[in-house]
C-alpha cells in the first residue's frame, strides 16, 4: 500500500466504502462504471470505460487487496473501492526463460506468483491457482500454458466456473456489505 494512502486511511478512517464502479475483465483490463453504465446491467455486460491511464492503473494495482469476505478491492486513500470481476481476481500472464521449460507467471498488476495447481472450467478456461490467490489464464499465453501442460509441468483438474469462487475464497461482484464471510 502507498505511503499517502495510509496516511489517508489514518486520518479519515470511516469514509463509506465505493461498489460498482471498478470492474476487472478477463483480459487484465480496468473499467470505470458509471452511474449510465452501472444502470444497463451487471459487469461485464457492459463493461464501461477502459482505464487508459497508466499512472491511474499502476496506483489501483499498488492498493490492490482483499478483505476477509473474499471482496477485491483498491485502497483510494481512505476510501475501499470494490471491484466487481469477471473471472477472478487476477489475470495471470505467462513467460518462458528461453529454452528453460519452467514458466514464470505474472498478474495483470506485474506481481510474481507461484504456480500451485491448474483448473479448467466447462467453457474451456484455464484457471491457475498460486501464492497470491486464483488467477485466469490470459487468452495470448494459452499456447505457452499448453505446452506446459504438454510437458507435465501442470496436472489439470476439470471444475465449474460456478464452484471456484467459493473453493478459492473470492466474490465476483461485493454488491453489498451483507454478503456472508466465505468458509
Amino acid at each position: 500500500m502507498d505511503d499517502t494512502v495510509a496516511a489517508a486511511l489514518a486520518k479519515w478512517p470511516n469514509v463509506p466504502h465505493c461498489r460498482g464502479w471498478l470492474g476487472l475483465d478477463a483480459r487484465g483490463d480496468w473499467y470505470l462504471r458509471d452511474d449510465p453504465v452501472q444502470a444497463a446491467g451487471r459487469f461485464p455486460r457492459p463493461k464501461g470505460s477502459r482505464l487508459e491511464h497508466v499512472g491511474l492503473r499502476e496506483f489501483i494495482e499498488r492498493n490492490y487487496a482483499c478483505d476477509e469476505a473474499g471482496a477485491w478491492y483498491f485502497q483510494n486513500g481512505p476510501q475501499r473501492v470494490y471491484v466487481e470481476l469477471e473471472a477472478a481476481p487476477w489475470v495471470w500472464r505467462l513467460q518462458r526463460k528461453g529454452a528453460d521449460p519452467f514458466v514464470v507467471l505474472r498478474s495483470h498488476s506485474g506481481a510474481l506468483a507461484q504456480y500451485d495447481s491448474a483448473w479448467l472450467d466447462e467453457q474451456g478456461r484455464l484457471f491457475i491457482a498460486t501464492d497470491l490467490g486464483l488467477g485466469l489464464v490470459h487468452t495470448l499465453d494459452m499456447e505457452t500454458a499448453a505446452d506446459a501442460i504438454e510437458q507435465g509441468l501442470w496436472q489439470v483438474g476439470d471444475t465449474e466456473f460456478a464452484d471456484l469462487p467459493a473453493r478459492f475464497r473470492y466474490r465476483l461482484s461485493p454488491a453489498s456489505d451483507a454478503a456472508p464471510p466465505l468458509p
